[in-house]
């Protein structure tokens, strides 16, 4: 007789309370290597398939108490700010700790979107193709603003640290870039400001490039377009993102391949020369000029809204290939990927991405959620919560995005056609999307 399989479940806790985490809170559920799920501290979409847990993810004493006290086996942590914060570090130097399975890399890994130019000098010293740049701080205003100067429009401003994913400024005029250097410095996007980078302006399409790695080996996950700015034909200020994409029409396997041996490969094998323990997600912001892709930045973590769209292409058991990266062996997994398309479209709260109002009642929501394949429609909550008055729960906006309309479907025009107009049953004052999502693509 062959031997008895033993499948081992697990009991898993997904750090975060947004949109990607609401998506990747559905994945997991699907495992059957899962059984319980919590989320901290969740939101009222993950409340779906998980338990939310009401502490905050920036206290690890707390964290570390709860994954003891739940017999956690595996931690997930999905946004950046407890990664560069040292969430992994405070797990592995506690003893009781330490054999905790942990997907997110230490606080030296997470230096990799928790400052620019860390990410630009780690890309330089690997030859890993990407934009010139200079950085500068204060101190050095002046030299800034000469280097300003030297390029030609239009000007790139990044902040060093983390700027909740609106740290960026594209501007085509000179003086204006040179004012805006200095609000920086000034304390504009506060202490990520501190220190700010200057590169030269790609011009091309971009792309999102998500990789799962333990360190050595690594997984490539379907790639994603996402949509910055504000306003309809790429106008206005950025933002955390108003809609993506999946697949990608010009990232063919030829433009893929090249992205894998230029940029993939070389990350990993820098990460591995630097000493760097990476275990968790790598997504490289790409830009395709004229067929050779650029990296503009890192994150440490899936993006925002590209997961929305990314996990309905995934097949495969996600957990499994989450286990195997904190184990060390993801070289025994396979991915397995959709051939249709998902895209998404962010519905956010008049006003975003300056000031908007909160606690605005939302109705129209659940009849949409998790409709059935082949062309399923499927609503993330990012910024929403629950509001109890007179022992009855409204879902209320609680942030400037507030809810991922993700459809899957052959094309992306039934895609569009399908997202839209289930978009229009949706109801909240102020409510604003982009109706162009896609369109470049086609």
């Amino acid at each position: 007789m062959p031997p008895h399989r033993v499948i081992r479940f697990m009991k898993v806790l997904l750090i975060g309370s947004g949109g990607r985490e609401n998506a990747l809170a559905w994945k997991i559920r699907q495992s059957s290597l899962c059984s319980e799920l919590f989320c901290l501290p969740g939101n009222p979409g993950t409340s779906a398939w998980a338990h939310n847990v009401n502490l905050s993810a920036l206290d690890f004493k707390a964290v570390g108490d709860f994954v003891l006290e739940n017999g956690i086996d595996l931690v997930v942590v999905g946004p950046e700010d407890p990664l560069v914060k040292g969430m992994r570090d405070y797990f592995q130097a506690d003893p009781n700790l330490a054999h905790i399975l942990f997907v997110g890399p230490s606080s030296k890994g997470a230096m990799l979107e928790g400052s620019k130019d860390f990410a630009k000098q780690f890309m330089l010293r690997h030859a890993i193709p990407t934009a010139a740049y200079r950085s500068f701080t204060k101190e050095t205003l002046s030299e800034g603003q000469a280097f300003l100067e030297s390029l030609t429009a239009p000007y790139v401003l990044k902040a060093d640290g983390l700027a909740a994913g609106k740290g960026v400024l594209i501007l085509n005029n000179l003086e204006e870039a040179k004012q805006e250097l200095a609000n920086m410095m000034e304390g504009k996007f506060g202490a990520a400001g501190n220190t700010v980078v200057i590169e030269e302006f790609l011009k091309g399409i971009e792309l999102s490039v998500f990789v799962l790695t333990d360190g050595k080996d690594y997984l490539m996950l379907p790639s994603a377009k996402d949509y910055k700015r504000v306003g309809e034909g790429d106008t206005g200020l950025n933002t955390g993102g108003m809609g993506s994409v999946s697949p990608v029409p010009f990232a063919d396997e030829l433009f893929m391949k090249r992205v894998e041996e230029l940029i993939v490969k070389p990350t990993i094998s820098g990460l591995q020369s630097d000493g760097i323990d990476y275990k968790g997600f790598i997504f490289i912001g790409l830009m395709n000029c004229n067929g050779n892709p650029y990296v503009i930045e890192y994150n440490v973590r899936m993006g925002d809204p590209e997961t929305e769209s990314v996990m309905t292409r995934i097949e495969s058991d996600l957990l499994a290939h989450l286990e195997a990266a904190a184990k060390g062996t993801i070289a025994s997994q396979k991915i397995v990927i959709a051939p249709y398309t998902a895209l998404t479209v962010i519905c956010v709260s008049g006003g975003y991405p300056e000031s908007y109002p909160k606690g605005l009642p939302i109705s129209g929501v659940e009849p949409l959620c998790y409709k059935a394949a082949p062309e399923s429609v499927k609503v993330f909550h990012s910024g929403t919560k629950m509001l109890c008055q007179e022992q009855q729960e409204t879902l209320v906006t609680a942030g400037g995005r507030v809810l991922a309309v993700t459809v899957n479907g052959p094309s992306i025009e039934s895609c569009r056609e399908r997202a839209y107009k289930e978009i229009e049953k949706i109801k909240f004052e102020g409510i604003y999307f982009r109706r162009d999502i896609g369109c470049d693509l086609l």
